[in-house]
């Protein structure tokens, strides 16, 4: 590699990196009409079937900290970036609500085998750099009668949406640090060996590439178990 070239690609990731902590800083602003117009009722409706041990994978600065019910026995918010942990550990702490934070991505989660009741994860699998292994991780920290619920940002059904999606699928993860519009996550977390109750949802108040949602509850290779939608 030339040293022009790896100047430029040093330059990049610098300029990636410090757009990261711009966009941290400036995250909850950036997703507040998305939050009043549906996101935070599609939160509230899926965390309130949370339960036992919860373990949150990507909390980012806490919007789904208001929404776990009282049936939470232990809440335990994994978040891997810094700027991001730093503001949910204020909101945590704004909230009194009993709960602690873990530097740890969803990729590698330091809980032990079959521990953890529920996992949450809302607009996390679309930013992970390895999907399988996150849900491969997430698979094993969970009980044998656990379950995953999530809200995960899709590849959308229209043809038009889709292509726009392929061609911003590199601009828009470079602006919404990691974020993958264009992901086909249902078939992931069924190639995880869950079985899966969902429903499509569309997000209002944000840009159309990323307004095709799932949202739903995992149970681990038990269909039965899976029955009930997340407000049914």
């Amino acid at each position: 590699m030339s040293k022009s070239v790896a100047a430029a690609n040093a330059q990049q990731v610098h300029g990636e990196h410090r757009w990261d902590f711009v966009f941290a800083a400036l995250y909850d602003r950036i997703m507040r009409r998305g939050e009043e117009r549906s996101m935070g009722r599609r939160r509230a409706e899926l965390v309130a079937n949370a339960r036992g041990r919860t373990l949150e994978i990507g909390a980012g600065t806490g919007a789904n900290i208001p929404h776990y019910p009282d049936a939470v026995q232990e809440l335990i918010l994994a978040e891997p970036f810094e700027p991001m942990r730093r503001r949910l550990e204020r909101k945590l702490g704004v909230s009194g609500k009993p709960a602690s934070t873990l530097d740890a991505s969803a990729e590698a989660i330091p809980l032990e085998d079959e521990s953890v009741d529920t996992v949450v994860s809302t607009l996390v699998l679309c930013t992970v750099d390895f999907p399988d292994l996150a849900l491969a991780e997430v698979s094993r920290v969970l009980r044998p009668d656990g379950q995953l619920l999530f809200i995960e940002h899709v590849r959308s059904h229209s043809p038009r949406v889709a292509r726009w999606q392929d061609r911003l699928e590199t601009p828009w993860r470079h602006f919404g640090a990691g974020c993958r519009c264009n992901r086909d996550t249902i078939a992931s977390i069924a190639a995880a060996g869950f079985s899966i109750q969902h429903e499509e949802a569309h997000w209002r108040g944000v840009p159309p590439i990323v307004a095709s949602l799932v949202t739903g509850r995992a149970a681990k290779g038990r269909p039965d178990a899976a029955k009930d939608r997340p407000g049914d």
